[in-house]
């Protein structure tokens, strides 16, 4: 997908019971107030913001594992997000999706998911974050659902709950890459071994650099027809410059290394939607963090320092 002077589709999810820390919630707004449509206008795109959604009523569940802090409302936001997503997939524009934190992903991903399927292409998933999220409900530790969607959307069981029915379109685990990890719990290592979901952490990182990890997969996201997501946590950047986080992890992307991430994504024209989640402005330094992902959502696409005409030498 050409991401020239695309229709961009503003989505508002306050989620904020996800996570262990409240203040995602303001999220969305936060967004707004930083800029974000604006920013996208001046590079030559449509905007247009549909709000924040609310979530729909999932009636009265009770979590299937002990633990599980706010089941009910992670149920009724997924149904939510994936009703709006699924929709959105199927219609041209890309959507952004406000967040929130990153149990938002379950409905988002899962209805893009399904979008991509009536396209009949594959959906890949670039996942920027310090951690895997790749928790089942029985092995989660904290009972915080941010850490479950992306097995969730693997297709691992247990989760039928969340859209009342098994998930009909799965993520095929090799199309999804994880990419500036840094704290994986035990439990999810052994999934993502067992799945073979793509990881890569800040010490391959440090030792290949952004574009020798990030190109392959963009490779084989163009060689398949696919459609990309990308779901940008706040914490996939280093928290010295990206501080309004509940989840900080020491050892993030730098400021330079998340703008070539976001340089070559709109380089490679493949994304379709994007997730920006887990801001928390109440933990933020005068909207630095808000400001910071509205650059680099403004990266994604088309901001550039300089365009590079080609040389013969």
């Amino acid at each position: 997908m050409d991401l020239a002077g695309k229709k961009i589709v503003l989505v508002g999810a306050p989620v904020d019971r996800g996570a262990g820390q409240r203040g995602c919630l303001m999220g969305p707004d936060a967004y707004r107030t930083a800029g974000l449509a604006q920013t996208l206008e001046a590079l030559g795109h449509r905007v247009t913001d549909l709000g924040n959604l609310a979530p729909a009523d999932a009636g009265d569940l009770s979590p299937p594992v002990p633990g599980l802090k706010h089941y009910a409302d992670h149920v009724a936001w997924t149904r939510t997000l994936h009703a709006k997503a699924a929709t959105l997939g199927a219609e041209p524009a890309v959507p952004v999706y406000l967040g929130g934190d990153h149990a938002m992903a379950a409905g988002t991903v899962s209805g893009q998911a399904r979008a991509a399927a009536q396209l009949g292409r594959p959906l890949f998933v670039l996942w920027l974050d310090a951690h895997s999220d790749f928790h089942t409900y029985e092995s989660t530790a904290s009972g915080n659902l941010h850490g479950t969607p992306l097995a969730f959307l693997c297709g691992l069981p247990g989760f039928d709950d969340l859209l009342g029915a098994p998930l009909r379109h799965p993520l095929r685990p090799e199309n999804v890459e994880i990419l500036g990890v840094r704290s994986i719990d035990d439990a999810e290592r052994m999934l993502l071994l067992a799945h073979g979901v793509g990881v890569s952490d800040m010490r391959r990182i440090d030792e290949d650099g952004i574009h020798t990890l990030l190109a392959p997969f963009l490779e084989r996201v163009r060689a398949a027809n696919g459609l990309l997501h990308v779901s940008l946590d706040v914490d996939f950047l280093d928290p010295a410059i990206a501080p309004a986080v509940g989840t900080t992890v020491p050892g993030g992307a730098s400021f330079r290394e998340a703008h070539l991430v976001m340089e070559m994504l709109h380089d490679s024209g493949l994304v379709s939607s994007l997730d920006l989640v887990e801001l928390n402005p109440f933990l933020d330094e005068r909207g630095r963090t808000a400001r910071l992902m509205v650059e680099l959502t403004g990266s994604l696409f088309g901001r550039r320092v300089f365009d590079r005409p080609t040389r013969s030498f």
